[in-house]
């Protein structure tokens, strides 16, 4: 597993990205999607985007970004000392799933340093036909640059970075199953392209931090200590969730959530 492990970071390290097959199991995503279409009926106004405000109330999301599987990996990119700083559903519906213009996440961020690693988890297969997450290679190597409004085209960011910046001809799609995940750096240039199929293309970003990481806007409603010890004066981390019946799905594990 140790050789397997620094294989990863090693590609990171190059690469900006690395992706990881078969991560989770088939009963766990399922209770996944359950999740997802629980999500939709409860917020049926949030177009595309389950967004980061809502972790706090509820204890499955917090079981799913704790899982010690996903926890391992980080790990390996930030040290054992790991908070949550942010996660969300992209959920592009079949035939109507909006583009992801060219960016890097780094510059939306209030992080202090930008210390911090992205897990994105397939919740469905993720294909170019239903508009599966791009990358640049390498350009993670790159400082964060300006990015600029833009509405001209349907997008889900309403943004871009200047594509003087962007070599698309090197552009790599990520294909995953699901249940997989991508990883990716914070400076890499990535996005996606409208979904246009007859699937829907959904996956959960994970943005892990290490709790020498501060997040310099406060308060900040997804703050919270997965593993190992805080640092005295860095984030103030909240309460996990408890469950209660009808204000969260029903999953396995959930007597110990309340």
């Amino acid at each position: 597993m140790e050789a397997v492990a620094v294989t990863y970071v090693e590609q990171f390290e190059k690469d900006g990205y690395v992706v990881i097959p078969d991560v989770l199991d088939a009963e766990l995503m399922a209770e996944f999607r359950s999740h997802v279409e629980w999500l939709a009926r409860k917020y049926p106004n949030r177009r595309e985007t389950l967004d980061h405000t809502l972790v706090q109330f509820d204890p499955f999301w917090l079981r799913l970004v704790a899982d010690p599987r996903l926890l391992d990996i980080a790990e390996q990119f930030i040290g054992p000392d790991i908070a949550l700083f942010a996660s969300s559903y992209f959920n592009k519906k079949a035939f109507e799933g909006e583009a992801v213009l060219w960016h890097q996440d780094g510059v939306y961020w209030p992080l202090e340093p930008m210390n911090v690693v992205t897990l994105w988890l397939a919740v469905d297969d993720s294909t170019p036909e239903n508009g599966c997450l791009r990358v640049i290679p390498g350009s993670h190597k790159l400082d964060l640059k300006e990015y600029f409004v833009n509405k001209e085209v349907p997008n889900a960011l309403e943004s871009q970075i200047d594509l003087k910046h962007v070599d698309e001809s090197q552009a790599v799609d990520l294909i995953l199953k699901a249940g997989s995940v991508s990883i990716h750096h914070p400076n890499i240039i990535h996005g996606s392209n409208a979904n246009l199929s007859p699937h829907r293309r959904c996956g959960l970003t994970i943005r892990y931090i290490p709790t020498s990481t501060r997040i310099s806007i406060q308060p900040w409603p997804c703050q919270f200590l997965l593993r190992g010890k805080p640092i005295q004066g860095i984030n103030e981390y909240m309460p996990f969730p408890k469950y209660a019946e009808g204000a969260s799905i029903q999953f396995r594990g959930m007597e110990a959530w309340k």
